[in-house]
């Protein structure tokens, strides 16, 4: 068994601060909605809070785009308030965890205002600038928010690289006094009292390999690559990184690394490594995309691909490394919509998905909203929609190549980010009590059946179940340190799997869809006594695990001697 940690045991929140409580009517959810708040996440028993950025922001990409890293948003509240915040938690034993935005900046950050007023500015070399090639971009690569990754500026005439939105230009990080600025910055955090970080795409810092230098484009000889994150200094950065700033606190880290696979997340998150404690991954997040093709490519989700690719990140990290369990967050689409049936057994498949999910070895997040049930939104028309992703895509697929309208909503219904994003519900009143003004963003019109309120006078509900979640976690060990390993591998409708610890044995049992079926406990598997821990039915006492029929979407969790 690895070291024990606190962020190991704990359950994690995020909170998308635009959408999560508005306290002075403007709309758009603010600190001191979240502070009003904190007593319902000590309820639910979470741990820790990821708090999406509220650090000042002009919100082309909602937050993602800082102009200066150590104020707050206006319209999210003041220091004060923050400071407040993290006072609040810390005495309801709730830890904070900051996301640190450092692969890009705003366009409006003083940094980059300096930058583009000449090519002898000396922070010109906080970004990335390359001359024009034939009159065109330095390379083709594309915005990860579709359309070329270069941006003209007609300041000094040449081009500067945004892996995302046009404003959020992409940082120099071969610059060592950029790397300092950005120690110094994270500094500033850590000692107000914060608790770790969630590091936004950290895995695309490093591009120096893939793009030549810009001496050789000015001779005309440039050769560059086909960008890939995970680049060769990436490491070296990181590790700089925690000699410098994360091993002189007691924090927790977590990288956001798009494309990482199980051998490169072992780079990021060995403890002989010091670098992070561990990464968001997203191989299972695009299971249900057609392969080689976008996220909007739609395919139905095939079990076996899932049960395949959760164990092979469960088994690879195994005393290696750590990883995080999460379905949502404010990128990806409600699970319960996703993976699970959002209608009939709404109630249901979002308890199995929770289930499935926090008896796997990691950490759990939970994303706002998840923990009552919260569905995707369909909204009739896409000027509803506010996501840059999404409506660049729109434009991209309609407008330019002549897609079908309605398929392209049929994609944004599924996949888009707002889906996450509807502002939270808490109640049946108007705009579910989340604003007493216009909501930034339109509610899902059944926040009038789905709710908090609804939710915590029902001792049956999806709350409910999380917060036994969470308990169960606290009270046994195996539940965080147990080993892994899958069963039924072949079933196609049951994702189930064992946890070991010493002596003990947990039996986790999924039904994944509405079918009914029959689980049969492999022969090679045995036990004297079994205790129920959690499920999403009433179950008969007594009951033995050799054979057992499933209800839909029926989750049982065994602990066994």
């Amino acid at each position: 068994m690895k070291a024990k940690k606190w962020w190991k045991e704990s359950v994690i929140y995020q909170i998308y601060p635009r959408s999560f409580m508005d306290s002075n009517g403007d709309g758009i959810g603010d600190i001191r909605g979240i502070i009003s708040k904190l007593d319902y996440l000590k309820k639910l028993g979470i741990d820790v809070v990821w708090l999406s950025p509220v650090y000042k922001s002009p919100n082309d990409d909602n937050g993602y785009d800082i102009s200066d890293y150590e104020d707050i948003m206006d319209e999210f509240g003041t220091m004060e308030d923050w400071e407040e915040l993290l006072d609040e938690m810390h005495k309801r034993g709730i830890k904070l965890v900051m996301d640190l935005v450092v692969n890009h900046t705003s366009d409006e950050h003083p940094w980059f205002i300096e930058s583009r007023k000449s090519k002898e500015n000396p922070y010109r070399d906080y970004y990335i600038w390359r001359p024009a090639v034939d009159g065109k971009e330095p390379t083709d690569w594309e915005s990860i928010f579709s359309g070329p990754a270069w941006e003209l500026d007609d300041e000094t005439g040449e081009y500067y690289l945004h892996m995302f939105s046009k404003k959020q230009p992409d940082l120099n990080w071969e610059n060592r006094q950029l790397r300092e600025d950005i120690y110094k910055m994270m500094r500033f955090w850590l000692d107000k009292g914060v608790d770790g970080f969630r590091m936004d795409v950290i895995n695309m810092i490093s591009k120096k390999e893939f793009l030549a230098p810009y001496e050789d484009f000015l001779a005309g000889n440039a050769v560059n690559a086909d960008y890939e994150p995970d680049g060769a200094r990436v490491h070296d950065f990181l590790q700089e990184m925690n000699r410098q700033v994360l091993s002189k606190y007691d924090i927790m880290t977590v990288g956001e690394c798009p494309s990482v696979t199980p051998e490169q997340a072992e780079l990021y998150t060995g403890e002989n490594r010091e670098e992070l404690n561990m990464v968001f991954q997203f191989e299972h997040m695009s299971l249900d995309k057609q392969r080689g093709k976008s996220k909007w490519d739609l395919k139905p989700l095939d079990l076996k691909d899932l049960k395949q690719n959760l164990s092979k990140w469960q088994k690879q990290l195994e005393n290696k490394g750590w990883n995080s369990l999460y379905w949502n967050n404010h990128d990806q689409p409600r699970i319960v919509s996703r993976f699970g049936n959002d209608k009939e057994y709404r109630v249901e498949s979002a308890k199995m998905l929770g289930t499935l999910l926090h008896m796997m070895q990691g950490t759990p997040y939970i994303y706002q909203g998840e923990e009552i049930g919260m569905t995707n939104v369909r909204f009739p028309s896409i000027d509803d929609y506010n996501d840059i992703e999404s409506l660049n895509m729109y434009k991209e697929r309609v407008l330019e190549q002549g897609y079908d309208a309605a398929d392209v909503m049929e994609s944004i219904y599924v996949k888009g980010r707002d889906n996450a994003r509807t502002p939270m519900q808490w109640d049946d009143s108007d705009n579910a009590g989340f604003t007493s003004g216009k909501p930034w963003l339109q509610l899902n019109p059944n926040y009038t059946r789905i709710n908090v309120r609804q939710a915590l006078q029902d001792e049956d509900s999806i709350f409910y179940h999380y917060k036994k979640l969470i308990e169960l976690r606290k009270q046994h060990e195996i539940i965080v340190y147990g080993s892994y390993d899958l069963i039924l591998e072949d079933d196609e409708s049951i994702f189930a799997y064992t946890r070991k610890l010493g002596d003990e044995l947990l039996v986790v049992i999924n039904n994944f869809y509405e079918k009914e079926t029959i689980f049969e406990l492999p022969k090679d598997i045995q036990y004297n006594n079994a205790e129920l821990l959690i499920s999403n039915y009433d179950v008969e006492t007594g009951q033995r695990l050799d054979r057992i029929k499933l209800r839909p979407y029926e989750s049982l969790v065994y602990k066994c001697n």
